[in-house]
C-alpha cells in the first residue's frame, strides 16, 4: 500500500528509544505531519482522554510504541503495574483507532513475549506454545493481549492492525541508568566510566559465550515504516537482525569503540543466562527488508549520542525536547538537544 506522505500518523510513545527512532524515520522519508503528545498531557490508560484525543487530532496511520517498561528489578517487582498499565495503554489506544477510523495500526511487542524454552532462532508460531519467564510475566502478558487484540480487530471488524515483534535492540536514547540498563548501555556505561577513571582493566560477568541478536533502533523504525506499507497479517511478524553476537565479542567492539586500551576479563561465574536467544525474522527477509546497520557501526552512533546527552537523560529521569529537523539534517543519527524537560512522574514509561 502507499502512505501518504502528508497524512497524520500518530506516534504514541514519541519519546522512548523507538518512538524517538520512528520520529527520524518518518521525517526522512518525507512525513511532516507527526503527531505527538507528552504523556502528562495525555495519560493513555485513560479511555475517555484518549478517545477525545483522537477525535481532535483524527490520526490516519498510528504506529503504538507507548508503554510503561524497565529493566530486569523493575519487571519482576513491579508486576501488576506493568501489566495494569500496559494493558490499559495498548487496549485504549487500539479501541479509539478502530471507533475513529484509522487507515492502519502497528503495534510493537517485545521479545518477552515467547516462551523461556522457545526454539533457537525463536519462529512467530512459538508464541503462546510454553510457560513466560516468571521475572517479566506481567509485561509480557500484555504484550501478548496487545498483539492478539490487533488479530481480533482484524479478525470482528476488518481493521487494518498488525504487529510487529523486534529482537533486542539498541541506540540513541536508550536507557543507560546502572540499575536497569540491559547489556549495551550498561557496557558502554562501564568502558566510559573506566577510560574516565584511567582504569584499563575491567571484569564482566558470565563466560563471554552467550549469544544475541542485537539490532539498532533505526533499523527497526525502517522497517517498521516497510511493514506499514506492506505488512497486513494476521499474526506478528518477526524483526531482527539476522545475526547472532556472543557477548565476549559484544564487549570487544564496544571496549573498540569506547576505551580501546582496556583489557577484558570474564568472571566466568556462571551468570550467562540463556546460552542462546535470537530471533527468525526470515518472514521478513523473505518479504526483501533486512537490517543495513553493522553492530560496530551502531555501537559508535550509540556512544556518540551518550557524549552529548544529558545524565539525566542518560538516566531516563528527563526527557531530551529534540529537534526534529535538526535531527534530520544531521542524519538522524542522535538527534538534536535544544532543552531538557523535567519530568518528575516519569518512571521508565515510553509514553
Amino acid at each position: 500500500m502507499t502512505v501518504d506522505a502528508d497524512a497524520p500518523v500518530y506516534v504514541a510513545g514519541h519519546q522512548g528509544l523507538v518512538g524517538s527512532a520512528l520520529r527520524r524515520a518518518l521525517l526522512r522519508t518525507g512525513h511532516r505531519n507527526i503527531l505527538t503528545e507528552d504523556r502528562r498531557n495525555l495519560d493513555l490508560r485513560r479511555q475517555d482522554d484518549v478517545n477525545r484525543w483522537f477525535a481532535d487530532h483524527r490520526p490516519g496511520y498510528v504506529y503504538l510504541a507507548a508503554g510503561t517498561v524497565g529493566g530486569i528489578k523493575a519487571n519482576a517487582t513491579r508486576q501488576a503495574e506493568f501489566l495494569y498499565d500496559n494493558m490499559m495503554i495498548h487496549a485504549n489506544v487500539i479501541e479509539a483507532s478502530r471507533v475513529y477510523g484509522v487507515e492502519k495500526l502497528l503495534y510493537l511487542g517485545s521479545a518477552c513475549v515467547y516462551p523461556r524454552q522457545s526454539p533457537q532462532p525463536i519462529p512467530e508460531d512459538a508464541l503462546l506454545t510454553g510457560p513466560l519467564e516468571p521475572t517479566n510475566e506481567g509485561y509480557s502478558l500484555a504484550k501478548i493481549a496487545g498483539m492478539r487484540l490487533c488479530d481480533f480487530y482484524q479478525e470482528q471488524y476488518g481493521c487494518r492492525f498488525v504487529s510487529a515483534m523486534p529482537t533486542n535492540l539498541y541506540g540513541p536514547g536508550d536507557n543507560f541508568d546502572p540499575e536497569s540498563s540491559h547489556v549495551i548501555p550498561a557496557l558502554i556505561r562501564r568502558f566510559h566510566e573506566a577510560k574516565t577513571r584511567g582504569d584499563n582493566r575491567i571484569e564482566l560477568w558470565g563466560s563471554g559465550t552467550a549469544t544475541r541478536d542485537f539490532m539498532f533502533v533505526d533499523d527497526l523504525a525502517d522497517a517498521c515504516l516497510f511493514l506499514m506499507r506492506h505488512y497486513e497479517g494476521p499474526g506478528h511478524i518477526n524483526v531482527g537482525s539476522g545475526a547472532e553476537t556472543p557477548i565476549a565479542e559484544l564487549a570487544q567492539q564496544i571496549r573498540d569503540a569506547v576505551h580501546p586500551t582496556c583489557e577484558i576479563a570474564f568472571s566466568d561465574d556462571g551468570l550467562d543466562g540463556m546460552p542462546r536467544r535470537a530471533i527468525n525474522a526470515d518472514q521478513l527477509a523473505n518479504m526483501g527488508w533486512r537490517a543495513v546497520t553493522g553492530l560496530s557501526e551502531g555501537l559508535r552512533r550509540t556512544y556518540s549520542w551518550y557524549l552529548t546527552a544529558d545524565e539525566d537523560v542518560r538516566r531516563r529521569r528527563r526527557r531530551p525536547d529534540v529537534d526534529l529537523e535538526a535531527a534530520d539534517r544531521a542524519g538522524a543519527t542522535s538527534g538534536v538537544q535544544r532543552t531538557i524537560t523535567p519530568d518528575p512522574a516519569f518512571s521508565g514509561s515510553e509514553a
